[in-house]
């Protein structure tokens, strides 16, 4: 029988991916810490609501400004140094906050500075983390494997850190900042065992940031395949977040939840994911990814007009538990499929753009969302998500074949070997 850490990362991933998937629970773990602690802490320096929404923004403005840059950086340079660099950044940038903290020096201000260089260098350490991945395994390992780092995100940033973070931050507002500092930083020194990862090779041409952008984003335009799958998920981000960003009212007003059955919504969702991490190696074996992103994206639709037509706490409870259970199947599977498909030398520039469409898509959602509960009341956002949702899986459900059966290309700069729009008699987002 096989061991609990044979189960948890099977021997054939190898050493150096326990060593990433150590170090990537430890540093969910620290922002888990500081997902709950961050905005109380802000809360007790302010009443201006702005200020506690910017304190909010603060986690998707990093990458709207950075991303890009970040992904092109992640390419030529060595990408677990690159983790260890930014991880220590972050650390360090904590602690700082830390001091002030003690010594009674803090202020919002500071508080939102912090929040802002710790969520920059985090894009960084994200941009470069998101290929190693793919260097470490098999192509064919690469399901399993971010399967396993999701569930590190669920267990420690979902589950585990919130909760402790509230409960550090009642014993004293630096505690659980403190932490944070020691969980980054023991990331930084697990991932440092992990052999050194060689920097990609790349053909000869201008070695600008600039140029290295626009190589990614010209490889990514036709590469039709991996071009629908960004668009998929910008387009549902803009769906998903227009309800998310007001479902506090939407708990705590039309449901009459109250905040403790807000807070349980999330842990629904969360126990659901879990429950589809563990069982993805048996789904990916017996359903095919094409099958499993079609019923997943009409899972999201239906969801949404769960939402929309329930008065009735049980039953959100149930539709958030089936939330859970889908959305971590659609993560694992998009990041595996755009994995599979993009060239090492380019994984941090698309993974950056795929970053950048979610963050923007979640700025638009809510935005959306939030004109619409306004406007219309608190089901509004849901039915807008139904409409939209359920219009853009009408357009996709064909190339999704596509999407899942497509090939890697052999060299990113290859014309030939990149699936064009149509190719196979499928019709393709352009």
């Amino acid at each position: 029988m096989p061991s609990l850490g044979d189960l948890i990362a099977p021997r054939r991933l190898g050493t150096d991916f326990r060593w990433l998937l150590a170090s990537s629970w430890t540093s969910n773990l620290g922002d888990g810490i500081a997902l709950a602690a961050a905005p109380l802490l802000i809360a007790s320096l302010t009443s201006s609501a702005i200020l506690v929404a910017a304190g909010a923004m603060m986690q998707f403005l990093p990458w709207l400004m950075f991303g890009l840059l970040a992904g092109a950086v992640a390419d030529h340079h060595d990408r677990r140094r690159l983790v260890m660099l930014a991880n220590g950044i972050r650390a360090v940038v904590v602690l700082v906050l830390v001091g002030f903290l003690v010594t009674g020096q803090g202020n919002v201000w500071l508080v939102l500075a912090t929040s802002f260089l710790y969520g920059t260098a985090e894009v960084f350490a994200d941009s470069a983390g998101s290929t190693l991945l793919p260097m470490l395994v098999k192509p064919a390992d690469l399901g399993i494997g971010n399967a396993r780092m999701q569930a590190g995100y669920l267990v420690a940033n979902q589950l585990a850190g919130p909760p402790l973070g509230a409960f550090l931050f009642a014993l004293g507002s630096f505690w659980p900042f403190l932490l944070q500092v020691l969980c980054v930083s023991l990331a930084v020194l697990l991932i440092s065992r992990i052999a050194r990862t060689p920097v990609p090779q790349h053909p000869a041409s201008p070695g600008t940031k600039v140029h290295a952008i626009r190589e990614g984003l010209r490889w990514l335009r036709h590469n039709a395949p991996v071009r629908t799958l960004v668009v998929i998920i910008l387009v549902f981000n803009v769906t998903w977040a227009a309800p998310w960003g007001v479902l506090v009212l939407y708990a705590t007003e039309h449901l009459g939840m109250g905040p403790v059955g807000y807070g349980a919504l999330t842990t629904a969702s969360a126990i659901g994911g879990m429950i589809a991490i563990f069982t993805f190696g048996w789904l990916e074996k017996h359903v095919s990814f094409a099958t499993l992103m079609r019923v997943c994206l009409s899972l999201e639709v239906v969801m949404h007009l769960s939402f929309a037509l329930t008065t009735s706490p049980v039953v959100a409870f149930v539709i958030m538990f089936g939330f859970g259970l889908y959305a971590f199947v659609w993560g694992t599977i998009s990041t595996t499929v755009r994995q599979r498909l993009v060239p090492m030398e380019l994984q941090g520039r698309i993974a950056s753009v795929n970053m950048v469409g979610v963050f923007g898509g979640l700025v638009i959602g809510q935005f959306i969302g939030g004109v619409l509960a306004q406007l219309y009341g608190l089901t509004a956002p849901w039915w807008f998500a139904f409409a939209g949702s359920a219009l853009t899986l009408a357009l996709v459900w064909r190339s999704i074949s596509h999407i899942a059966a497509a090939k890697p290309v052999r060299e990113s700069g290859s014309e030939d070997d990149v699936a064009e729009p149509g190719e196979g008699g499928l019709p393709l987002i352009d």
